[in-house]
């Protein structure tokens, strides 16, 4: 009975140790075609490019980004999004961005700001602000369930044996 509790109570750390909180897309600019998210991870700016009407992803654009003045180069990934190196930035930003969506023939120049919490700098590690903590609730949530549960199935095993 008492592996069983320790073979739990291990579980449960190892899960709650591995899991790192999830990067959540903000809204950064809109217009009347395009909306933008981001995101700030280590050393980047993660940004999304959908569709305002279908919010389906914008395939086959260029994007241009200037960070506070600064151009900085937009780098497409296979999954959809654009990486923004933030490296070499200054840390006191006001991350002020202005970003230039070629697409379907258009030109579009959607400014915007950072993501909240972030202000042109990658401390902490992650997203910050609401989307952080709501992640950290959750997963608290989840942990405390599991343990209520394993807490009747202690009790009723004692009680059938």
């Amino acid at each position: 009975m008492r592996l069983l509790a320790w073979t739990a109570a291990c579980a449960l750390a190892c899960v709650a140790l591995a899991q790192a909180p999830a990067a959540s897309f903000a809204p950064v600019a809109t217009s009347a075609l395009l909306n933008v998210d981001g995101v700030i991870v280590p050393d980047a700016l993660l940004l999304r490019v959908r569709r305002a009407a279908d919010q389906q992803p914008l395939a086959g654009a260029r994007l241009e980004v200037t960070l506070d003045g600064r151009s900085v180069p937009a780098t497409a990934r296979p999954d959809g999004t654009w990486a923004v190196s933030l490296r070499g930035l200054p840390a006191k930003s006001p991350g002020k961005l202005e970003i230039v969506v070629a697409h379907d023939g258009v030109r579009e120049v959607l400014d915007g700001q950072l993501p909240a919490g972030s202000a042109g700098t990658t401390a902490g590690g992650g997203a910050g602000g609401l989307a952080s903590m709501l992640v950290h609730k959750q997963m608290a949530w989840w942990v405390l369930n599991v343990v209520i549960v394993l807490i009747g199935v202690i009790a009723i095993s004692r009680r059938m044996s």
